[in-house]
């Protein structure tokens, strides 16, 4: 962190501190979580003020996410899918193609193939993050189609996340990354793609914060993860190579 400044003592205020009317968790990539009462990011660095007064600035590569401190009240975790007790296979199948016809459909589905990630949950994703636009940049820093903070994307060594291949393999990586800690669960991947792994083992499921409750409901509004039986169906279908036509 750098330039710290105003009140040392407010430094790293956790959230429970008395909320400000609106507050924001910065997720820091060493795990400490600072709760703030606005920030702003300028250029490489974010300007963080905090609840009891005072702030600092932290440079941006260090910061992991930036969430929205508010909390869906009476919060019951994510209404199951509809097969609520079905295994779920989010790798790829060759059926399951991108959602929304887009100029990045060949990208998305190449980069699937590659880290074995369903090609039309890696659309969905997109459009939730960045609508398809290659170089946008949000408020909190994140960068690209897939939305990548910097912090992540030094980690999944992405150097040009404005470039839509780096990027999205950057993107698709880091999903198959968490599929395969959270063992293809689809809420529990959406989740922690918003909110963070660290997040998401906390509360042992989806995090009450509303933005990500929405989040997630928003994707799997657009998106139908397949399940395991439905896999072994598509595979049993396929021609072997003894019985296919020549």
């Amino acid at each position: 962190m750098i330039l710290k400044r105003r009140f040392l003592s407010s430094f790293l205020t956790i959230a429970g501190v008395a909320a400000a009317a609106h507050a924001e968790l910065i997720v820091l990539a060493d795990g400490r979580v600072v709760k703030a009462s606005s920030f702003q990011v300028s250029g490489d660095v974010v300007d963080i003020e905090l609840p009891g007064g005072g702030g600092f600035v932290v440079d941006l590569d260090r910061v992991e996410r930036i969430l929205d401190d508010e909390v869906v009240p009476n919060f019951a975790g994510v209404e199951p899918l509809e097969s609520s007790h079905a295994v779920f296979d989010l790798s790829f199948r060759a059926d399951r193609k991108p959602l929304f016809h887009t100029p990045f459909d060949s990208l998305i589905e190449s980069e699937a193939r590659r880290q074995n990630i369903d090609a039309s949950l890696v659309s969905a994703l997109i459009r939730a993050e960045s609508n398809f636009e290659p170089r946008a940049v949000s408020r909190k820093g994140a960068r690209g189609l897939m939305q990548l903070m910097p912090a992540t994307a030094r980690r999944l060594s992405v150097s040009y996340p404005l470039d839509p291949r780096s990027n999205v393999r950057g993107g698709v990586t880091y999903l198959r990354q968490l599929a395969d800690r959270f063992h293809e669960k689809p809420e529990l991947v959406l989740a922690a793609y918003n909110a963070g792994e660290d997040a998401v083992e906390s509360y042992r499921g989806v995090p009450p914060y509303r933005e990500t409750v929405e989040y997630v409901k928003r994707i799997l509004a657009w998106w139908t993860p397949a399940t395991v039986a439905e896999s072994a169906d598509a595979a049993s279908a396929r021609p072997s190579a003894s019985t296919a036509p020549r």
